[in-house]
C-alpha cells in the first residue's frame, strides 16, 4: 500500500506537515450536522452559525451547540487519530492542521495541531475575545456571561468569520517549507485550507492525499492513497516503526 517512492521521501524527511478534514472525524462517527432530528431540522447550520445569529438569539444557539457537543461527548479517536499522533513522534519536525472542530486530534494525543475552525470543546467571550478553558458541562442550557458581561460563545469559525490569523499564517509557512505534506480525509473544497496542499506543491514539495474518494486535487498531487485514513495511516506507520 505504501509506494517506495513515498517510502523513499518518508526516509529523508524530517519536517512533515498533515493537512486533516472531515473524512478523518466521520471514520469516528462524528456526524456532519446536515439534516438534524428534532427541533434542528427546521434550520440550517448557516441560520445557526453566525455571530449575527448568536446575538439576536444566544440562547437558541448556545442549546444547537451543547446539542451538538452532546453528540461527539463520547466519540473516541479511531486508528487514523492515533497514527497521527505517532506520526508527530517520527519526525524531527510536524504539524498538524485540522479543519476539524471536534479535538479528537488531541485526544488521540496529538500536541502540534493547529486548528483553523477552532474547537467545539472551547468557548470564548464574544465581547473582550478571552478564552474560557473550563469546559461547561453539555448540560448547561443557559448562555453564561464573562466576567466583562459578554456572552460567552463557542470558539469555532462562523459563517462570515475570518480564519484566526496566527493559526492561517502558520499554515500556509508548514506548507511552503516542509518536506512532505498530507492532504487527508478532505474534500479539498473548502478554502483557504483547500489551498494548502496545491501551495505546497508550487513549492516543489512531495505532497500526498489520502482519501476514499478523489477530490479536485487529485490530479496535482504526487501520490493518491485511495481509502479511509483509518486504513492507510496505520501503514504508513508500521513502515516508520
Amino acid at each position: 500500500m505504501v509506494s517506495q517512492q513515498l517510502k523513499d521521501h518518508i526516509k529523508k524527511a524530517r519536517r512533515v506537515a498533515v493537512l486533516t478534514g472531515a473524512g478523518v472525524s466521520a471514520e469516528s462517527g462524528v456526524p456532519t450536522f446536515r439534516g438534524e432530528h428534532g427541533l434542528w431540522k427546521k434550520f440550517r447550520p448557516e441560520e445557526l452559525a453566525n455571530f449575527d445569529a448568536f446575538m439576536r438569539n444566544p440562547e437558541l444557539v448556545w442549546e444547537w451547540y451543547q446539542y451538538r457537543r452532546s453528540l461527539i461527548y463520547d466519540i473516541e479517536p479511531n486508528p487514523g487519530h492515533f497514527a497521527l499522533a505517532k506520526m508527530e513522534n517520527a519526525f524531527d519536525e510536524f504539524s498538524l492542521i485540522t479543519q476539524n472542530i471536534d479535538g479528537l486530534h488531541q485526544k488521540a494525543g496529538s500536541q502540534r495541531v493547529i486548528e483553523l475552525h477552532g474547537n467545539i470543546r472551547r468557548n470564548k467571550c464574544a465581547t473582550c475575545g478571552e478564552f474560557h478553558e473550563d469546559e461547561i458541562p453539555i448540560t448547561q442550557k443557559k448562555v453564561i456571561k464573562c466576567h466583562c458581561g459578554g456572552l460567552i460563545r463557542p470558539d469555532v469559525v462562523w459563517f462570515g468569520e475570518m480564519l484566526p490569523v496566527d493559526a492561517i499564517r502558520n499554515a500556509f509557512e508548514w506548507a511552503e517549507s516542509c518536506d512532505i505534506f498530507f492532504s487527508v480525509g478532505t474534500s479539498a473544497i473548502v478554502h483557504p485550507a483547500a489551498q494548502l496542499p496545491i501551495t505546497a506543491k508550487q513549492a516543489g514539495i512531495y505532497v500526498v492525499e489520502v482519501n476514499p474518494d478523489k477530490t479536485p486535487i487529485t490530479a496535482y498531487v504526487d501520490e493518491h492513497l485511495q481509502g479511509p485514513s483509518g486504513e492507510i495511516l496505520p501503514e504508513i506507520i508500521k513502515f516508520l516503526e
